[in-house]
């Protein structure tokens, strides 16, 4: 267990720096794309140098597939939800609402099992965070609503593929599906932007994709140790970064409150670690 506490913290910190790298973006949309590219290309050259220089390691391919087309709405709400409301608000909601629905997935759909302390902490966690959704416009916690639904499904299909594969090279297939359908829908849609976009924002894009990446192969290597509510949730301390850097980096208002839930939330994940 505090194997995958210290690798779902250090990936909530990952998390919410590329996070905060998006929302200050011009084309959230296309930022994104481009970070889940970038992403992808490297998941596959590694994944290809692994499977070259050894056998090519067991993938729930199947499952990684589902996953990395739950990515499209995923990209298309996420954009919209920065688009409408602070980094401060938008995110904390975002990742909070998730944690509590991806938990709930794990307990009915992967037998996962939570002591009554921890669901202590995953509700006082939740509760932190809605009262911070409270001084939100109905849009902007609409918006971020929508984008939990997307993380809590994604969370249980990895959940359920990272048990019946090798972790991390389940990881990385599930970078590169999610590069592919991603991709296939901004070409779709925005074709003569995509190489402009790219040879403009290489840079950002290339570190809010490694910070992905390796955030994201952390917590599927998490899941095979701890329940999925656990590491759900114990990941979603990434809301006090946010909440700082919503003040701090990106002079966002109703600092106060937001960093009240934030105090709310870090205290729900103290609870949480303690009762497993």
């Amino acid at each position: 267990m505090l194997l995958a506490t210290v690798l779902a913290l250090t990936a909530a910190i990952l998390h919410a720096s590329w996070n905060l790298l998006v929302k200050q973006s011009t084309d959230r949309r296309l930022a994104l794309w481009g970070q889940f590219t970038i992403g992808g290309a490297i998941s596959a050259v590694v994944l290809a140098i692994w499977s070259l220089s050894a056998s090519p390691p067991d993938v729930a391919w199947g499952w990684a597939i589902v996953s990395g087309a739950t990515h499209v709405p995923y990209l298309l709400l996420l954009s919209r939800a920065y688009d409408r409301g602070d980094f401060s608000m938008s995110y904390p909601i975002v990742r909070g609402a998730g944690a509590l629905a991806g938990a709930a997935g794990g307990v009915l759909f992967l037998n996962d099992s939570l002591s009554a302390i921890s669901t202590i902490g995953i509700v006082l966690t939740v509760v932190g965070l809605f009262i911070l959704a409270k001084s939100g416009a109905p849009s902007v916690v609409g918006a971020a609503l929508a984008v939990a639904s997307t993380i809590a499904l994604y969370s249980v299909i990895d959940g359920h593929g990272a048990r019946q594969s090798q972790p991390i090279a389940y990881a990385l297939t599930l970078n590169i599906a999610a590069a592919t359908f991603v991709s296939i829908y901004i070409f779709a849609r925005s074709r003569n932007q995509m190489l402009p976009t790219i040879r403009a924002h290489w840079k950002v894009m290339s570190v809010a994709g490694i910070f992905s990446t390796v955030a994201y192969t952390l917590v599927i290597i998490a899941y095979r140790h701890a329940p999925v509510g656990y590491v759900a949730s114990l990941r979603e301390s990434s809301v006090v970064i946010a909440a700082f850097a919503g003040w701090k980096m990106l002079d966002e208002g109703d600092h106060k409150r937001r960093i009240t839930s934030a105090a709310i939330v870090l205290a729900g994940l103290v609870v949480l670690v303690i009762g497993s």
